[in-house]
């Protein structure tokens, strides 16, 4: 039987001759979508015994499997085991790569993987080579597995004396492949209330710590990891791994200082906390903003300035080839990069002795370009269409095209048509800007056929 769904899902997935790989990555979401939103319409997944109705299900199932976040319903409320594992499942899926989940198949039956899996693994994880893919496939599946039963053990000193052995096991579980997977998805509602997240635990740095490193772990990138077990050291890193830990380190800890600064004394946040949890929740809202999507302290009740660099922090979200969203840390990085370069009058953009390709930062300058104007676009829509703040709005929209998940607090309010635009640019940002990038990756340019005399254009 397993070997009939290997060979089912190898010929309908990677030997299709029509389908190329971007268009296998959003296809493969697409039927994960479709297929967990059935699931979840059925009575059975709901609580009270009535289906939650097709677009509760569909709304949820897009957040789940593009490991965002946002929610209509309370996780914990209104779903069934059942539903709940269908949620986790998604989360997984969504998380890894759809692709990447079937090559464990392979692996399992110990079947040699074909140059045309290869080709979807590179697609799935936003590789720029083929070279030891599989290795670097094998080393993620394992990671994963290893560091989400870690995370699991460790939140579960907390969570089985609070909700006892079967309740803690199931809930540590859950919640460590949601913070690994950068879901944000929790099931904590039925015990701090409905929409609560991990606001009940925000003095607790076994839950927030653990929490905040399966994010920032699972938001660095297969790769990185590859090649942080290959060098074992920082002289011998890539310069492509110095560049994401770099600006990861930087965009956490300047986050962190900022919000601690700036939410001290509102008693809506960290007002009212002891420093030390000030400092732990500032900590952990800077790392959560990576595309996450766990509320330790209420996004509601954030300054304005805070909303407007949590904004920012969500569209820049985690790094290529993870379970993060967002443009991401290399694109944001190149951009600096070149915005250095040009200040000192230089014509290539370097990085530690190394020369970055003019064609790479116009590939970063293209996806900000595309990502920003459907961010401005979609959130004006919103704004225009509900009659609220377009801060609160656009904090929507980038938490979800970040994939982020969390919110202010109006995403169940909204209107159905503005969460149709939420749920379209969950998709989008999840399996657009990965398809954008890999078509930028892979694609050629062709030489120009013409060469048209230069013009001197007035800028600024």
């Amino acid at each position: 039987m397993l070997k009939r769904c290997a060979r089912w899902l190898r010929n309908g997935f990677v030997r299709g001759r029509s389908l190329n790989a971007t268009r296998i990555v959003a296809a493969s979401f697409a039927i994960i979508i479709l297929v967990g939103a059935l699931l979840l319409t059925l009575p059975i997944a709901s609580r009270d015994g009535q289906s939650a109705g097709f677009f509760t299900g569909l709304f949820t199932a897009t957040s789940s499997s593009c490991v965002t976040g946002l929610i209509l319903v309370d996780t914990w409320t209104q779903w069934t085991l059942f539903g709940q594992v269908v949620i986790l499942a998604m989360i997984q899926l969504g998380g890894l790569g759809f692709m990447t989940v079937v090559s464990l198949i392979s692996f399992a039956l110990h079947r040699r993987i074909g140059l045309s899996e290869r080709l979807i693994m590179v697609s799935t994880l936003n590789l720029d080579s083929m070279d030891g893919v599989v290795r670097v496939v094998r080393h993620a599946l394992m990671g994963t597995f290893l560091l989400e039963g870690a995370g699991a053990v460790l939140m579960s000193l907390r969570l089985v004396p609070d909700f006892g052995l079967a309740g803690g096991l199931w809930r540590a579980v859950f919640h460590s492949v949601s913070a690994f997977c950068n879901a944000g998805f929790d099931l904590l509602g039925g015990r701090f209330g409905a929409f609560s997240s991990l606001a009940g635990y925000q003095d607790s740095p076994i839950m927030l710590g653990t929490t905040a490193a399966l994010i920032a772990i699972g938001g660095l990138g297969f790769f990185v990891w590859e090649d942080i077990l290959r060098a074992r050291c920082w002289g011998r890193l890539s310069v492509y791994s110095k560049m994401v830990l770099l600006i990861t380190g930087l965009l956490i800890v300047g986050g962190a200082a900022f919000f601690f600064l700036e939410e001290y004394h509102n008693p809506a946040t960290l007002g009212d906390m002891p420093v030390w949890e000030k400092a732990l929740n500032a900590l952990f809202q800077s790392v959560t903003l990576r595309t996450a999507g766990f509320d330790a302290i209420g996004q509601g009740g954030l300054s304005e300035s805070s909303k407007a660099m949590s904004t920012i922090l969500m569209l820049i979200g985690g790094s290529s080839g993870s379970t993060a969203g967002g443009i991401k840390t290399a694109t944001v990085a190149v951009l600096l990069l070149a915005l250095r370069a040009n200040l000192r009058g230089r014509e290539q953009v370097t990085f530690r002795g190394r020369a970055i390709p003019f064609g790479q930062v116009l590939n970063a300058m293209t996806l900000t370009l595309v990502v920003l104007f459907v961010f401005l676009i979609a959130s004006m829509v919103i704004s225009t269409v509900e009659g609220l703040p377009y801060l609160n709005c656009a904090y929507e929209v980038a938490s979800a095209m970040g994939t982020v998940g969390l919110t202010t607090g109006i995403t169940p309010e909204l209107t159905r048509i503005s969460q149709s635009i939420l749920i379209v640019l969950m998709y989008l940002g999840r399996v657009g800007i990965l398809s954008f990038s890999i078509a930028l990756m892979t694609g050629k340019r062709r030489p120009a056929k013409l060469h048209y005399p230069e013009i001197n254009v007035m800028i600024g």
